[in-house]
């Protein structure tokens, strides 16, 4: 065979056509040639074909998993989780920290779920409780009714065990008497054995979130429980030993210290602090007060109300009660208000000095002189005379 015979057989068989294999192309050698190159464009067209007919269906293949449901729980969740939405966050960054705090399974379960609900954009900030592993669709739900939504209300320090009631019972739809019922079950509070059944001094300051099913007593009980942290913090056990005092005491210098110096930094807070322990412990002549702390906080505390300064005819119509301060030597029987973890710190570090008196020379700045001496006394009684002829805080 000739070279070119050699080239048919070999497309011949190629494509199943065998009709010119005997065929004599002596004389025509231009025509293998073309019937060769004629065949190459049939070759690439069913190779486009096929790799076209792959890329299709690898296409597909590749496709769907992002075709397919973004992640999601089932639900309905597991333990309890506080989410927040803060000022001006996008449904996008509440994805995230949700996902972050795993209460939705992926941020795309939960933008979806959100496009699909048309009240998503009315989600107001604020904190609300989840749970962990929600349906995205059910946490949208959640956030736009609102229902989960809490209130995070924020008590100052000095305030005592009734003026937070009243406030409590004014701002949540709890009953007064449920938080009183409450006030009557120390144990269930969690009151430490050292209070003595008494909760006035151990309801701490600070901020709490307060539900719409949240009861009195879970309220109280988280304020309590913050109140023991406090104390641990500011390192009361170990200095119940150091100063010869029982916590219950350091808490009941701590409250008194808040009542009488709210307005102090820490220096004048622990200031304070020393003039007290200047009262209680000094003795004989070098102690001017012989024993007796005469605050005027502690009358406040009795007749329940708050006044710049107590007349001698209102000391004297309460002689006889424990909290009278003027009457009663040494420490009155308990807290007279919540003290601030500064005031705690304050009863357990106080400031070394001499003193043993002190004025708050100026009500409306907190400004606060401290004396040795009965004579240095007076002068700077007299600066809150002074003050008090002209102002209308006194």
């Amino acid at each position: 065979m000739s070279e070119h015979d050699h080239g048919n057989a070999a497309s011949g068989s190629l494509f199943g056509d065998s009709s010119d294999s005997g065929t004599d192309h002596s004389g025509s050698g231009h025509r293998a040639p073309r019937r060769r190159s004629g065949c190459l464009p049939i070759l690439i067209v069913l190779t486009l074909i096929v790799v076209g007919g792959f890329f299709v269906v690898r296409s597909l293949d590749i496709s769907n998993p992002f075709a397919s449901e973004p992640k999601d729980y089932a639900g309905p969740g597991g333990d309890a989780v506080t989410f927040e939405v803060a000022p001006g966050d996008s449904i996008s960054v509440m994805a995230q920290n949700l996902q972050g705090l795993d209460v939705v399974a992926s941020t795309d379960a939960f933008v979806e779920a959100a496009k699909a609900n048309d009240k998503s954009g009315s989600i107001q900030q604020g904190l609300y409780r989840l749970k962990k592993k929600m349906a995205a669709a059910d946490v949208v739900s959640l956030l736009v009714s609102g229902e989960t939504r809490g209130m995070q209300y924020t008590f100052t320090a000095g305030k005592t065990v009734k003026e937070i009631v009243d406030l409590l019972a004014r701002d949540t739809e709890i009953p007064r008497a449920d938080f009183e019922a409450a006030l009557k079950d120390p144990k269930a509070l969690g009151l430490p054995a050292s209070a003595h059944g008494n909760p006035e001094g151990y309801l701490a300051p600070g901020s709490y979130l307060i539900f719409d099913d949240t009861s009195a007593a879970s309220i109280l009980a988280q304020m309590v429980t913050a109140s023991k942290q406090q104390i641990k913090e500011a390192g009361l056990p170990a200095a119940s030993k150091k100063l010869g005092y029982s916590e219950h005491d350091l808490v009941t210098i701590a409250s008194l210290i808040q009542a009488e110096g709210s307005l102090l930094d820490e220096q004048g807070k622990a200031q304070i602090a020393r003039v007290i322990y200047n009262r209680l412990e000094t003795e004989g002549d070098a102690n001017p007060s012989r024993g007796y702390l005469a605050l005027d906080a502690t009358i406040d505390f009795i007749y329940g109300d708050k006044v710049a300064r107590r007349t001698f005819a209102e000391i004297e119509a309460v002689a006889d009660n424990p909290y009278n301060t003027y009457k009663q030597p040494g420490l009155p029987p308990g807290p007279i208000a919540t003290p601030s973890p500064a005031a705690l710190k304050a009863a357990v570090n106080p400031a070394k000095g001499p003193w043993f008196y002190y004025v708050t020379v100026n009500l409306k700045t907190g400004k606060t002189k401290f004396a040795t001496t009965p004579e240095e006394f007076a002068v700077i009684e007299a600066e809150l005379d002074a003050f008090c002829d002209r102002s209308p805080l006194c």
